[in-house]
């Protein structure tokens, strides 16, 4: 594949290549609808396209062996920045960069976001307090220990919710903070289960177990 096709969309680069269907099952933890149309894979408003061998000069040398799982829009662009957030939710998954715009990348360097907790309506300070304490200077803003919790709406409808959208009011969500990913996510799978809502992680791939936040060891 030419070097300019790549570039054309947000590229997960993989230092192997990845089984079919497991690379459905990750797609499918962004968008629980996405299905294969061929060998590529169809999700919300993009085309996750089948592997393909690259020159190791897509990531600048990083990469020794390259495969290019290249997602670009189909129509329209996405909305929120689903298609590069796809590229980076597999490329963290799968052991590999993130190439878009020509900038490479490495998702599991990035510590400035944590998970969300999405909730299908906004949650009470009383309804929090189990788990998390109130920050006396901000109304939408809570700790528990070192980590911080503040209360946003969620922007648009991520494809990996949908399922709390039918009983939906006013969708919220408890956006996590800390240096520990670990932590982070027994926390928010505790706050999912307490106020029935899903767990995320920064790029809007849902979560079930803490672990999955913290990055895959690289051999």
């Amino acid at each position: 594949m030419a070097k300019r096709r790549l570039r054309t969309g947000p590229t997960a680069a993989l230092p192997a290549k990845p089984d079919p269907a497991e690379l459905l099952r990750i797609v499918r933890l962004a968008d629980p609808g996405a299905k294969k149309d061929g060998d590529d894979i169809v999700a919300t408003d993009v085309r996750v396209y089948a592997p393909v061998e690259a020159e190791p000069e897509l990531t600048g040398g990083e990469l020794e062996k390259v495969w290019a799982v290249r997602v670009a829009a189909e129509g329209p662009l996405p909305l929120n920045f689903f298609d590069r957030y796809l590229a980076e939710g597999l490329a963290f998954r799968l052991k590999g960069l993130a190439v878009c715009r020509g900038e490479v990348s490495d998702p599991a360097d990035e510590e400035e976001s944590g998970p969300a907790v999405i909730l299908p309506t906004r949650p009470t300070a009383e309804e929090l307090a189990p788990l998390l304490e109130q920050d006396e200077e901000d109304e939408f803003a809570f700790r528990a220990g070192d980590i911080r919790a503040v209360l946003v709406p969620e922007k648009g409808q991520p494809p990996a919710v949908q399922e709390l959208l039918p009983f939906a009011v006013e969708l919220t969500a408890i956006e996590l903070r800390g240096d520990e990913p670990a932590k982070l996510g027994a926390l928010a799978l505790e706050l999912a289960e307490a106020l029935n809502g899903l767990v995320v992680d920064r790029w809007r791939f849902r979560i079930d177990a803490a672990e999955e936040l913290v990055p895959p060891t690289r051999e």
